[in-house]
């Protein structure tokens, strides 16, 4: 096995070391080793993970991974943008009036609906059907 260059052998032989160290740290019965070993054991009685096929256990895991990903994206991309609309409309029930930037918001949604309308007007005068 012949290296290139000096780097790719130095991240190599940190790789392997971190790698050795990471196992002997894991194998060793350190409390964190134990409190692991313990919730994976727990997880595994607790959905009868221990009386599947490794394949069915891999498919179990994967799907249960994704899930848990795509909920946990999905609350990170779209649950501010809730909290703020609910906030916004509490408010209005609170105080019986639109909270602050409503009015630009209505200012500039009328702009577009006076040009639409005016657009569509001329396109009515000019015949295009």
């Amino acid at each position: 096995m012949a290296f290139s260059d000096h780097a790719t052998l130095t991240y190599t032989i940190l790789g392997l070391f971190s790698v050795s160290a990471i196992a002997f740290l894991l194998s060793q019965p350190t409390d964190f080793a134990k409190w692991v070993q313990k919730k994976k054991y727990q997880y595994e009685v607790t959905f009868a993970l221990y009386m599947l096929t490794p394949t069915e256990r891999f498919i179990f895991n994967s799907v249960l991974f994704l899930f848990v990903a795509m909920t946990s994206i999905a609350a990170a991309l779209y649950l501010p943008d809730h909290i703020s609309e609910i906030a916004r409309r509490g408010f209005y029930y609170w105080a019986g009036e639109a909270g602050p930037g409503a009015a630009a918001a209505t200012k500039g949604l009328a702009e577009v609906v006076s040009k639409s309308t005016e657009a569509l007007g001329e396109l009515d005068s000019s015949g295009v059907q």
